[in-house]
């Protein structure tokens, strides 16, 4: 697969492989291999920082065993780059009921982070993070599926990016504000419930819904609306188009601020544009498209799938200070708001051996 991102100044690409294989009837093994190389700066780095590359490599291995009705899963990833080191490991069982029309879905996942700062030997922490999952999986009518799912995540340690800096009101400077670092707490418990639906159309088309609300100890909520429609072109599904359309609203952090009234304001501060209030509209469109035989590698099923999206971001109580660089007249908390479109590809060519 090759992914690519690109919005707010920032562009995010790469490759990615994956690889599963069964052995036996019982067994499945997987291993993947996820790159992203990141370059240019966003625009609370791009006020306080120069622009800057780098490059994140990341390994998983996963598992699946099959028990007569019961499946267990378990996962292994590595994520690496030049200030930051993450290992994960997950676990996993799937349980069907009443002749498998109910299935019970159990997910718990302990990751350890140790973070770093470029530039500063000196620095290194810390950061864990415990997630639990439970999701309860319904076909209610031979056309309907519904799900219903709960998570909870435990996050504990240096919780905020080392690099980044909030700005409050100093008459003394120059533009009327200056920078000093971020200070977040060291824990935050989050949770969030889920309610999904998939419905068959007559025409062989399908439709998916999906509800999510999010809370968390810091004081951000957020509601997630998601719609997909996918409709395959021919009896033999080789043509299958999707589109989608997400609206997400989120109501910022309790220590979030654009700008501080001073130093030391608060004990707790940040200005991440994602601790925010803003919200954000997505809509996309993808084909999947299986080969013909004599275009297949190795006589086998081969398709290609295209994905794009389009995301809209607007920030309510974020603004762009970079306006004070052009020689204009504005007094700090009076920049305009920020906002900005990305766009999402995913590519990628899958075969069956």
């Amino acid at each position: 697969m090759y992914h690519s991102y690109s919005g707010g100044g920032v562009t995010i690409d790469g490759p990615s492989v994956l690889v599963r294989k069964n052995v036996g009837n019982n067994l499945s093994l997987s291993a993947n291999y996820y790159v992203d190389m990141i370059s240019g700066a966003s625009i609370d780095v791009e006020a306080t920082a120069s622009r800057y590359s780098e490059q994140r490599d990341e390994f998983s291995l996963g598992a699946d065993y099959l028990v007569d009705k019961t499946a267990l899963s378990l996962g292994y990833t590595n994520s690496s780059e030049n200030d930051y080191q993450a290992e994960t490991v997950s676990f996993g069982v799937s349980q069907g009921f009443f002749g498998d029309l109910s299935t019970l879905d159990l997910r718990v996942s302990m990751g350890n982070d140790d973070v770093f700062r470029n530039g500063d030997d000196n620095f290194a922490a810390q950061a864990e993070h415990r997630r639990y999952a439970l999701s309860w999986n319904q076909i209610l009518t031979q056309k309907l599926i519904a799900e219903l799912s709960v998570e909870t995540v435990a996050d504990e340690g240096f919780l905020n990016n080392p690099y980044r800096s909030v700005r409050y009101l100093d008459p003394a400077s120059g533009s009327g504000f200056s920078y000093q670092p971020e200070f977040y707490p060291t824990t935050r418990n989050s949770d969030a419930v889920a309610v999904r639906g998939k419905y068959h159309l007559p025409y062989r088309a399908a439709v998916k819904g999906e509800y999510r609300y999010y809370v968390d100890s810091w004081g951000v909520r957020a509601n997630n609306l998601e719609f997909r429609y996918t409709h395959p072109l021919e009896e033999k599904d080789q043509w299958i188009l999707e589109g989608k359309l997400r609206f997400y609203q989120q109501r910022g952090a309790d220590f979030y601020s654009d700008l501080f009234p001073y130093l030391n304001a608060t004990n707790f501060r940040a200005r991440d544009k994602e601790l925010s209030d803003f919200r954000s509209l997505a809509f996309g469109v993808g084909v999947a498209y299986v080969l013909p035989d004599r275009w297949s590698l190795f006589d086998r099923k081969n398709t290609v799938n295209l994905y794009w999206d389009h995301i809209l971001f607007d920030y309510d109580d974020f603004r762009d200070v970079t306006v004070h660089g052009d020689g204009t007249a504005i007094a700090p908390g009076e920049e305009p708001t920020y906002s900005f479109g990305a766009n999402v590809i995913r590519l990628f060519w899958s075969v069956w051996l």
